[in-house]
């Protein structure tokens, strides 16, 4: 800790609370102000003003509402509405009428029977789940399979027509409809096996529900299973419980219960009978909801909510049941089907017909149908994709990044819009003492996330006495085996504040536990709702005159207001208006940024009243509680992670809006906002105009503040348009007091406005909108079970600067996905053109079907421990860009656009095919057929009658002859697009940089090139192949043709993105820039 006015202390200046500043003037006994009662505009109401609100409150009509109690199905419409419900604010009396129980007796065990029989259990029921089998067949029939499919079938079918029409009859039809149907089976199957992990997030919901509840029946105390609770009976609780149902509180002692899964606050909520809202049941104090912990204290209650209509079983089936939609990445490639297919099925059927027109044997032109269509096909473009994007995950999980779904890895690249928790993704989740107020000034204190160094103190016996009563009037104490453990991370029993407390002192000035020895505790008084205060007393051996020292803490107000004295710098003075204003002040300093602030007094008893041996009694209270001496206020936040500010700033240089969405305080929301940089240095709220303006709030214009704080009662007023306006106007906005309704509502708003979502969380109330953003991401160490199944991603360090990290991963997913399909894209047009030649210009048959395949399965795919060359891109490191440009545009900038198509088949494609017919008429010539000769030839070519065929020199050819030279021409065609192939891989490695700039650092890539090689050349030589793939062995010689157009494509690219990057808006980047 540090002397000293802090930068946070100069920001608490800025936004200190409007009304309240206004009230606070020197020499006028203000109104004392509870910040832990607030306004939903953020104003603080004056403890007289509350109490008042809440006495008309009570007096309000009650509200009347049916109910049904049966299994009904609810829609995903109403569960997206507020929880709606009068149990918690109409009199007990008339609830026990209207449940049919006794407050005493409970239910008895025919009742409870029937009740069972006409509701059902108290469990959550499990979603309709898709058959495996369906899963199976999609994956082995859908995309691109079907075609596939069809050309195997019309293999086969060509096949049984010339085995019963002919004699000689040529197994390369069952030979390629066998290869088309093994590569459709295999290729299912492994995208079967990726898809296997089916949601599991019921089941995470019931591993949350507790097995027993201690519950009244019959007038006699029992244990049951959860399962058999029924609504109307009469449950009691302890801390250390897991609430088994929705409860109404009946009678509570100083009763906690653990609400941050559901709500996001950090701190336990104390639980009473009193009905403290009627309005919102998630904020009223008299409700404990189903499977939150509680932490301390003892509760009696009534059961009003079981199984799915609790509010967890609203969030369970919310989640479960929400449409998620396509990914980006799978719309993508669902968009890519789609066109490769209305592609393929037109040109082969364009084809078709012209072969029929052109007088070729229907058999003939089937096989021209399913030539075009395998050639149009990139057979592994989907594998290579789910291999890619597996990869990517791989890496990114050693990066704490696990990916759960596979296509959310390109998702969060994709992102536009971060929808924040705060709580545990932007914060600690831990309490941790972050200033203390004594001697009249503001002392900061170390809120890191190590809290290593101790800091030192002047000599002060103000701050001395500090630190003594937050030590003893304290119940937290170190779980026993943690010393070795660092201070800060040591796991302690009781609420989150205390532990703070706990912890700060034990760093600050040590032992803890030795202080508790030698001032032994002789009496206290627990924290409760209504005193709003906790008392100890301790024996004491300092001063001869005093036997025993009272200490205090509590509500400041509460605190300040039982003191007549105040301590500083070693003198006690009599509290007087300047003293009351100097608190008030240092209270709401604390109060603006969002921090829980408690006061300590104490005050030492006089042996003379209280001698050695006094029997204090906390139930009649005989000792003094008024004319304490006020020492200090300590404050505590949930503060922010370290490296979160710098996450934050490098989503916004990315293009990226921040929106935190948290269950929190507004004020404490707001307050992380700016020390995070959510809402940035200089931006205002509508709240801070006005101030600044000194005008009232409804005469501001929205428009003109740059952030916004959204209160949920707000929220919850507002209209989908309404809604959509903010989103649009204010780039900076918080989202506070919201339900898990709420921010499933935020994120269909976003959603609306075209932005990518991806929600960030670590609670139950998190679940649904991290189904229903496009990814959801959840915290691995704090987050609940449920967050991390509805979840795609999970950071396993719970540090939000790992989304920046994700970011950058699928960003370059989606750029090294782009170049994998412009080069697996580029063979297509070799493939293509041979059949086209084949049919216009008459010419022998270049390139085979089944060669075809070679190349698609071959050299696009290897059936090794190697990486294929397409998928080896996505080894490709990032280009110097691509954290820099905006996130991008789903409308627009497709993972396929016109740019890529015209780059790949009108122009590098172009290149291949040429490499390939200058290798075909090569060999043709050197074999005697000049290209003149060929034009027109294929009829006579394919007889087999023709035995004396004459070429251009007058060598005569036989039908086995010619075909041998064929199949030779076929193997040349093949190794040429190998050979331009080479090229292509290597232009892929970058959109816009040089590889001079890229390198060829990639080795999986490099290994690819060798081992493309050394598969072509394994094709050509190896025996036997020339029977089933009909691939001859070449020359060495022929290698070569190809070797110029492999260089030309090089160049070529080299050049285009030089002119690119020196002229990015210029037509060649707009036309070719992919």
């Amino acid at each position: 800790m540090k002397y000293g006015r802090t930068e946070s202390y100069r920001v608490a200046t800025q936004v200190i609370l409007p009304v309240a500043q206004q009230d606070v003037n020197v020499g006028k006994e203000p109104n004392l102000v509870d910040l832990n009662r607030m306004t939903k505009d953020g104003d603080a109401k004056p403890v007289e003003a509350i109490n008042a609100h809440q006495s008309s409150a009570q007096q309000q009509p009650k509200m009347e509402k049916s109910r049904g109690r049966g299994r009904k199905p609810h829609t995903i419409e109403n569960l997206k509405k507020e929880v709606e419900m009068d149990e918690h604010h109409i009199p007990l009396s008339e609830l026990y009428r209207r449940l049919g129980t006794d407050p005493e007796l409970g239910l008895s065990d025919e009742q409870a029977r029937q009740i069972l029989l006409r509701d059902g259990p108290n469990s959550l029921t499990p979603p309709k789940k898709v058959p495996e089998w369906v899963k199976f067949a999609r994956n082995l029939f859908g995309g691109f399979a079907m075609l596939l499919w069809i050309g195997a079938i019309l293999c086969f079918i060509a096949y049984g027509v010339e085995l019963a029409t002919s004699d000689d009859v040529i197994n390369d039809n069952v030979y390629l409809g066998t290869v088309l149907a093994v590569v459709v089976i295999v290729t299912g199957c492994f995208q079967y096996y990726q898809e296997a992990k089916s949601s599991k997030i019921m089941e995470s919901f019931k591993d949350m529900v507790p097995h027993y509840a201690l519950v009244v029946r019959g007038g006699q105390k029992k244990n049951v299973r959860t399962e058999e609770l029924v609504i109307g009976d009469i449950v009691e609780m302890r801390g250390g419980d897991r609430v088994p149902a929705d409860i109404r509180i009946i009678a509570a002692q100083s009763f906690k219960v653990d609400n941050s899964s559901l709500t996001g606050e950090s701190e336990p909520q104390s639980r009473s009978a009193e009905c403290t809202n009627i309005e919102n049941p998630l904020e009223t104090k008299n409700l404990a909801f189903f499977s939150t912990n509680a932490v301390e204290g003892t509760a009696r209650g009534i059961v009003v909510n079981i199984g799915d209509h609790t509010l967890m079983g609203r969030i369970a089936h919310l989640a479960s049941g929400l449409e998620t939609g396509q990914t980006p990445i799978a719309r993508e490639i669902t968009r890519f089907i789609h066109l490769i297919t209305g592609v393929a099925v037109f040109l082969g059927v364009t084809f078709f017909i012209i072969a029929f027109i052109l007088g070729y044997q229907w058999l003939d032109a089937v096989i021209f149908l399913i030539g075009i269509i395998v050639a149009n096909v990139p057979e592994g473009l989907l594998a290579t994709v789910t291999v890619c994007l597996t990869l990517t995950a791989k890496r990114m999980a050693s990066k704490n990044c696990l990916v759960k779904n596979l296509e959310a890895v390109e998702t969060l690249g994709s992102t536009s819009t971060i929808c924040s928790d705060k709580t545990g993704t932007l914060t600690q989740n831990r309490m941790t003492v972050a200033h203390m107020w004594y001697d009249d000034a503001i002392v900061e204190a170390d809120t890191s996330e190590h809290q290593s160094n101790k800091a030192t103190f002047g000599s002060s016996s103000t701050f001395d006495a500090l630190t003594h009563i937050a030590a003893l009037c304290n119940k937290a104490e170190f779980k026993p085996g943690q010393e070795d453990v660092p201070i800060i991370k040591r796991e302690c029993t009781g609420d989150a504040s205390e532990s703070a407390l706990l912890k700060c002192m034990e760093i600050t000035v040590g032992d803890v536990a030795g202080w508790r020895k030698k001032f032994k505790k002789v009496c206290e008084i627990p924290f409760n709702s209504t005193n709003k205060y906790q008392v100890s007393i301790h024996e004491y051996s300092g001063d001869p005159d005093h036997a025993y020292l009272l200490v205090m803490k509590g509500a400041p107000e509460r605190i300040f207001e039982r003191c007549s004295t105040i301590a500083c710098r070693g003198q006690d003075y009599e509290i007087d208006a300047e003293w009351t204003n100097k608190f008030q002040q240092s209270y709401l300093q604390l109060g603006g940024l969002g921090e829980r602030v408690l006061g300590f007094c104490d005050m030492l008893l006089p042996v003379s009243k209280f001698p050695h041996g006094f029997e204090f009694s906390g139930d009649d209270q005989n000792f003094p509680l008024d004319g304490l001496r006020f020492v200090g206020l300590i404050s505590m936040i949930d503060p922010p992670r370290a490296a979160v500010p710098d996450a934050v700033s490098k989503c916004r240089s990315a293009g990226i809006k921040v929106i935190m969405v948290t269950g929190d305080h507004p004020i404490t929301a707001q307050a992380i906002a700016r020390s995070v940089g959510i809402i940035s240095e200089g931006s205002e709220t509508v709240e801070d105009i006005a101030l600044r303006l000194g005008i009232a709030k409804k005469d501001v214009d929205p428009s003109q503040a740059r952030a916004i704080v959204v209160h949920g009662s707000d929220l919850k007023d507002m209209n989908s348009d309404q809604l959509d306006i903010i989103l649009a106007n204010h780039p900076e906005i918080v989202f506070a007091r919201t339900s898990p309704q709420q921010k499933l509502i935020i994120v269909e708003g976003c959603q609306r406005q075209g932005a990518i979502v991806a929600v960030t969380g670590d609670g139950v109330n998190d679940s649904p909108a991290l189904k229903k953003a496009d990814i959801g991401v959840a915290m691995g160490i704090s987050g609940s079970d449920v967050s991390k199944q509805a979840a795609d991603m999970i950071l396993l360090d719970d540090n939000f600067a790992s989304i920046v990290t994700g970011v950058e991963e699928g960003r370059l997913i989606f750029d090294n996905l782009k170049k994998s399909i412009a080069y697996t894209l580029t063979s297509n047009i070799p493939e293509i053109s041979p059949f086209l030649m084949f049919i216009l210009a008459d010419i022998p048959l270049p390139l085979g079907t089944v060669t075809i395949l070679c190349i698609d399965l071959g050299t696009d795919l290897v059936i090794s421990i190697m990486c294929w060359p397409a998928i080896s891109l996505a080894y490709e490191e990032a280009e110097s860009d691509i954290m820099k440009r905006k996130p991008r545009d789903p409308k627009r900038d497709k993972l396929v656009n016109e740019r890529l198509i015209s780059l790949a088949y009108g122009m590098i494609g172009m290149i291949q095919a040429a490499a390939g017919f200058f290798a075909y008429f090569v060999i043709m010539g050197e074999n005697g057929f000049l290209p003149n000769r060929l034009f027109g030839l294929r009829e006579q070519w394919d007889s087999r009658a023709v035995n004396d065929l004459e070429d251009s020199y007058g060598q005569q050819w036989t039908h086995a002859n010619r075909k041998v030279l064929e199949y030779t021409c076929h193997t040349a065609f093949f190794v040429s697009i190998v050979i331009v192939q080479w090229a292509d891989l290597i232009i892929s490695k970058t959109r816009r940089n040089s590889l001079v700039q890229q390198g060829m650092s990639n080795w999986t890539l490099n290994a690819g090139l060798i081992f493309e090689t050394a598969l072509a050349a394994f094709l050509c030589y190896c025996p036997g192949l020339d029977k089933g793939l009909r691939m001859y062995g070449l020359r060495f010689a022929w290698w070569f043709p190809a070797l110029p157009f492999s260089i030309l494509i090089f160049v070529y690219d080299e050049a285009r993105k030089a002119i690119i990057r020196r002229n990015p808006d210029g037509w060649v980047s707009k036309e070719t820039y992919y």
